[in-house]
């Protein structure tokens, strides 16, 4: 399907992508080879010495479970103690390659919240933000399309686990300004505001976040939410466990249950097919969350994230360094995802079909589509050529071919990451038609969902 768009959304992408306005990208680093610290492999395994002390009080545990602990363990966990974005980090994302990324981003939700009628409140809610690139970008399209949202009251909200990240978002969107929480179980636990007077607000949790109008943005969230993984065996579903190695008690293995589990019995679809299933419950809770509250309270999720559409097997692994980019991801190399646990970052493909399930029918479902296809309906391509036709520098144009190649190139992003949203259903209602001799006023036509849709920029 095309849609002309001879208004809305690209005025915004005009206003945004005006000569007078200053855009800049963020060129993607050239080190792209990295090599590990020479301090990397005398850490202490604090955080194997933690899981052999459970396994041992508690038996094999659950995939999810490991990996909970892994990433989110207040004390030892990868996300809590570790900085993992940017050139010195354990990846590089697309906010982090190009601003424009960001930018094209912030044009959407624009764009939805027009499409909505323009409420009166716009909250953006970032789940995980990393350091604030994405959402960074963002305000700067808000800002220079203030006269868009006129008197709409603009708040942000930020759903992080991490402290360390916490510091570097607040760092990024309010410099010094930001503030933590008197007691830890606040909320709130920081509050800031932007330098354009814009609050910012951080939370652990989606639920603590404020109810009201919200475009909710989830980068690279989903995938690194906890997966519970089962096995096909000649007596049924079987759960894959995490259990210390009877011959090496310093190494962890995988087990398969002689026994149906809870969540074997709850979560494998009745019509599975596939021999070997992962399946991330919370992120189905998440989703389901995300549902409720547009249907409540309006608004719209944009997920973007690599994944699949219930076909993939085994996707569970280990990110850490070494080896070319291919993926979004620096200087990656595949490990074993038990062995030194909590030096690097885990990760598993996103089932949208999974997700598509769990959101249910109150909201409606579109994509995933890939990276590239979002991208370009964006008008990606419209803007390179633009900043190519001005852009005289040889090193400032190499870096921006290179930018576009890594976002938009199927061997690299392009087609890697998927672009998925939850939607009000009012949003795609077509208008009534007067029937009989009754003339009525209709509403007109509502927008097309910008990156979903093929646009033409005339």
């Amino acid at each position: 399907m095309r849609s002309f768009l001879g208004l809305k959304t690209q005025q915004l992408l005009s206003g945004v992508f005006s000569s007078s306005a200053a855009v800049r990208w963020r060129a993607a680093r050239t080190r792209l080879l990295c090599t590990s610290s020479p301090d990397e492999g005398k850490r202490p395994p604090s955080m194997l010495r933690h899981l052999t002390s459970k396994l041992k009080a508690t038996g094999p545990i659950s995939v999810a479970e490991y990996m909970r602990e892994v990433l989110t363990n207040p004390v030892t966990g990868y996300y809590v103690k570790n900085n993992m974005l940017g050139p010195d980090g354990d990846f590089i994302t697309s906010p982090e390659i190009s601003q424009i990324f960001g930018e094209l981003l912030g044009v959407w939700i624009l764009s939805e919240w027009m499409g909505a009628g323009r409420p009166k409140q716009l909250q953006l809610v970032e789940l995980g933000p990393g350091k604030g690139s994405l959402a960074s970008d963002v305000l700067r399209v808000f800002s220079q399309l203030q006269s868009v949202l006129c008197e709409a009251s603009v708040s942000v909200h930020l759903v992080e686990v991490s402290p360390a990240l916490s510091r570097l978002q607040a760092q990024t969107l309010t410099g010094d300004s930001s503030r933590e929480a008197d007691a830890e179980d606040e909320l709130v636990y920081r509050r800031g505001e932007t330098a354009a007077g814009l609050p910012v607000s951080w939370y652990r949790r989606l639920d603590d976040v404020p109810t009201g109008f919200s475009i909710f943005i989830a980068h690279e969230f989903f995938d690194a939410l906890p997966i519970h993984k089962f096995q096909r065996t000649e007596k049924g579903w079987r759960e894959v466990m995490v259990d210390i190695d009877p011959e090496k008690s310093d190494q962890l293995r995988f087990v398969v249950t002689p026994s149906p589990t809870l969540a074997s019995s709850t979560f494998v679809h009745a019509d599975e097919r596939r021999d070997h299933v992962e399946v991330c419950a919370e992120g189905g809770v998440i989703v389901q969350q995300l549902a409720r509250r547009i249907v409540e309270d309006g608004g719209a999720a944009l997920i973007a994230d690599y994944g699949h559409e219930g076909t993939k097997t085994d996707t569970f692994r280990v990110l850490s360094s070494n080896v070319f980019v291919r993926t979004g991801f620096k200087g990656h190399r595949l490990h074993d995802v038990l062995a030194s646990p909590g030096s690097a970052d885990l990760t598993a493909d996103v089932d949208f079909s999974y997700l598509r399930r769990t959101a249910g029918g109150g909201v409606a479902c579109l994509g995933p589509v890939t990276q590239r296809t979002f991208l370009k309906n964006m008008g990606i391509d419209t803007r390179m050529q633009a900043l190519l036709r001005n852009c005289r520098d040889p090193s400032t144009r190499k870096q921006l071919i290179s930018s576009y190649d890594m976002l938009t190139n199927p061997e690299k992003m392009g087609e890697r990451f998927h672009f998925f949203s939850l939607l009000h259903h009012s949003r795609l209602a077509t208008p009534t038609r007067a029937t009989g001799m009754k003339l009525e006023k209709t509403s007109p036509a509502p927008l097309p969902v910008a990156g979903f849709t093929e646009l033409s920029f005339s």
